[in-house]
């Protein structure tokens, strides 16, 4: 039996953007992107028909989609070719054209499994254009690789894309989220409305990490003994400091790996690292009778890695001497055995004698802000381009990377994706250079950075 035209299948609920008061929402993008596939999706049941062949949708197709509170029109569109000349190009562009002019936001879907396109790179200027806020979608994000390989769409300079999968049903709620942030009358949420700055204080055993967290909030919200493993499970306090909300997380000491036991101490393991995973700053707390183990040093190992903010607190430092010689001498000697994370700061702190508390949570606080920092793409392009002249990249058997664009692709943690040539031409060194460069620029003291290198021409 043949398969009805989208237009027979409207159903009696459906009204057009002239007929409703509704936001519209346009979804446009080159041929066989999934754009048919993520309609569906979002109104809920096969409405476009949907094949694995280019030019399958060709007339604009209405449907109403709900979203939390708000109720928007969504509107289907073909596949655009900018500058086709042939067979129905010209009649699905002005089709296009009629759905974005009428659309109140407009939803870019690529694909994020061919990677962008001439076609795309057209589409983007015309909507660059346009001025209207546009949500870019990278479809076919169907596994951890496609989703980070999404970076590569900041260079249509449209915002951040969203990996999703149509046909997988995935990352749909972010993109609905932002969708509707974006409609006329909507309200804007500021970043950290979403949700408290997390601390989670991590350590050694009995360094005195529930200590601290009693000495931060006033009051014996957890128990402290001079038994090691007293905690166990990761403890979650609300609490406001500043007018600003915190969550401080307590977790259970972490052992050196061949002296974890098993069972309950294993398990407890496990939910701190977990907690510094979900957390966005963490405590490091020490004892400063030790100085800065080789355990301490393998945990901010594991912050570092989960690209988190750190803070180091020098724990019980009423037992050191007072004068400032041996402060100095120990932040030097703590600094060099944290030299992998040389951006994370120190603070002198007694959990027993309530000192240093203040200023533990100022910088803790300073971390939060500098994860949530944002450099402007033409202010960073500019420090790059410094950076490569006062320093040219060391060239690698007679060729030399060559730094086409950068832009911050987003915070929490500062990630900066970097276009070049040949991303397999970066030495180690010249990447911990430009970070460096990054932060005596721009700041970001208390967080680690990603910084991701993406060829521009695959060799």
């Amino acid at each position: 039996m043949r398969k009805a035209s989208p237009l027979t299948e409207e159903s009696p609920q459906e009204k057009t953007p002239a007929a409703s008061p509704k936001p519209l929402v346009a979804i446009v993008g080159r041929p066989n992107v999934g754009k048919s596939a993520l309609f569906n999706r979002l109104i809920g049941f096969r409405k476009a028909l949907v094949e694995d062949m280019p030019g399958t949708t060709r007339d604009r197709l209405y449907a109403d989609v709900e979203w939390g509170e708000q109720t928007f029109a969504l509107v289907d569109t073909g596949g655009l070719e900018p500058t086709g000349d042939e067979g129905y190009a010209p009649l699905v562009r002005r089709q296009v054209e009629l759905a974005l002019a009428e659309a109140d936001v407009i939803v870019f879907v690529v694909d994020g499994r061919d990677g962008i396109t001439s076609t795309d790179l057209e589409i983007a200027d015309l909507l660059r254009r346009g001025r209207k806020p546009v949500i870019l979608a990278a479809n076919k994000a169907d596994n951890e690789e496609r989703r980070e390989a999404a970076v590569q769409f900041y260079e249509l300079a449209l915002g951040d894309p969203i990996p999703v999968s149509a046909f997988h049903g995935l990352g749909l709620a972010e993109l609905m989220d932002q969708l509707v942030a974006l409609l006329p009358g909507a309200m804007a949420v500021e970043p950290m409305a979403i949700g408290a700055l997390r601390l989670a204080i991590v350590g050694r055993p009995n360094v005195g990490k529930s200590m601290l967290l009693n000495a931060i909030l006033g009051q014996e919200r957890v128990i402290v003994s001079e038994e090691p493993g007293t905690t166990r499970d990761a403890i979650d306090t609300p609490f406001h400091y500043q007018d600003q909300e915190l969550v401080l997380i307590d977790t259970a000491g972490i052992r050196r790996r061949g002296r974890i036991q098993g069972g309950l101490e294993k398990h407890s393991v496990l939910r701190a690292q977990d907690a510094i995973d979900r957390g966005d700053v963490a405590l490091l707390v020490t004892d400063a009778r030790d100085g800065i183990t080789a355990q301490d040093t393998h945990i901010a190992g594991y912050v570092a890695e989960a690209a988190k903010g750190l803070v180091v607190a020098i724990n019980k430092w009423d037992l050191m001497p007072a004068d400032e010689e041996t402060r100095k001498a120990f932040a030097k000697a703590a600094q060099a055995r944290l030299r992998f994370a040389p951006w994370a700061p120190l603070r002198f702190v007694s959990a027993k004698e309530g000192t240093g508390i203040e200023g533990l949570l100022a910088t803790a606080l300073a971390a939060g802000a500098a994860r949530e920092r944002r450099v402007p793409t033409a202010e960073l392009n500019v420090a790059m381009r410094k950076a490569v002249a006062a320093h040219s990249p060391p060239s690698v058997q007679g060729r030399r990377l060559k730094l086409l664009y950068v832009t911050q692709a987003q915070t929490r943690p500062p990630t900066f994706v970097f276009f070049v040539n040949n991303a397999s031409l970066l030495h180690f060194s010249y990447r911990r250079y430009l970070e460096n460069c990054i932060r005596r620029t721009f700041g970001f003291q208390g967080t680690a950075l990603k910084l991701v290198f993406r060829s521009r021409v695959e060799e």
